[in-house]
């Protein structure tokens, strides 16, 4: 059975820094893409971030580029968003998510298999 467990979510002043790890377990993903979403109150689950099963190309939501920063490891089967310069604006519940097969989108959550539980980042201003 695929887990995705995300962990690292916290409460953070403006300004301030979190890395969000995810643990994936039950097969690899190494050979597929892996992505970071967000979903805040009221609002629908928007693309964050996106790494190829390399790590040689990373895709950005526009608003999170140069602030945010998804890299992976696949020896270990963990994939981390750092994010700094957080902004009130990025609070969500942040969700990673894994492509169980080569797909040419890496933004929409369509394109992603398997889904994590999600965990709570709250920047305050």
């Amino acid at each position: 059975q695929v887990q995705l467990v995300e962990s690292g979510g916290g409460l953070v002043q403006a300004g301030g820094s979190l890395r969000l790890s995810c643990a994936a377990s039950g097969r690899t993903f190494s050979g597929h893409a892996m992505g970071w979403f967000r979903q805040a109150p009221g609002k629908e689950r928007e693309f964050v971030a996106a790494i190829t099963w390399s790590g040689g190309i990373t895709y950005y939501k526009d608003s999170v580029n140069g602030r945010f920063t998804i890299s992976r490891d696949n020896a270990k089967n963990m994939v981390y968003l750092q994010m700094n310069s957080l902004k009130p604006e990025d609070t969500a519940v942040y969700y990673c998510a894994a492509q169980g097969m080569y797909r040419a989108n890496y933004i929409r959550t369509q394109a992603y298999d398997y889904w994590g539980q999600g965990t709570q980042v709250t920047v305050s201003s």
